[in-house]
């Protein structure tokens, strides 16, 4: 668990990190350099779930190499399917990093969302929707191994 106190916005208990795939830890379906690194930072403290309706067929290789869940949804309405399976986890303890138009309710929903400008771009309302914007997954992640990052960011 990430347990973070950020003065005059709130407190987070964090226990699962949602990732996105296309546009967001991934470029055509393949990881980004050094995604699966930083990742590896985060052991014990967040668990790490892929979200994604696998668009490019290349979601259980990723997984597999990323050493983390995945959890596929279908095809259609993939921004409510997102934002429940959020919910279901418990969306107090989630961060959620996303950067399409299907991510904009996870984003909202989570605890703590965080949207990548990465090569793909990202979709204004998902801009909108999070936390924290960064234009790469590698300084979504540095923000949760390195907490006071994110202190710095969102204290009021």
């Amino acid at each position: 668990m990430l347990r973070i106190d950020v003065p005059g916005y709130r407190e987070f208990a964090l226990e699962h990190l949602v990732l996105d795939v296309n546009g967001t830890i991934a470029f055509d379906g393949r990881p980004l350099d050094c995604v699966a690194e930083a990742l590896s930072g985060l052991d014990g403290v967040l668990a790490p779930i892929i979200v994604t309706a696998d668009t490019h067929g290349t979601a259980d290789t990723l997984g597999q190499a990323l050493g983390v869940r995945l959890h596929v949804i279908s095809s259609g309405d993939e921004t409510e399917q997102k934002a429940v399976f959020v919910r279901e986890l418990g969306a107090d303890s989630v961060v959620a990093v996303g950067n399409g138009a299907n991510d904009v309710a996870m984003l909202a929903a989570a605890a703590l969302g965080i949207c990548v400008i990465g090569a793909e771009g990202a979709c204004a309302a998902a801009v909108a929707a999070a936390d924290i914007v960064v234009t790469d997954p590698v300084n979504a992640l540095g923000l949760l191994s390195n907490p006071q990052r994110l202190v710095a960011t969102l204290r009021r």
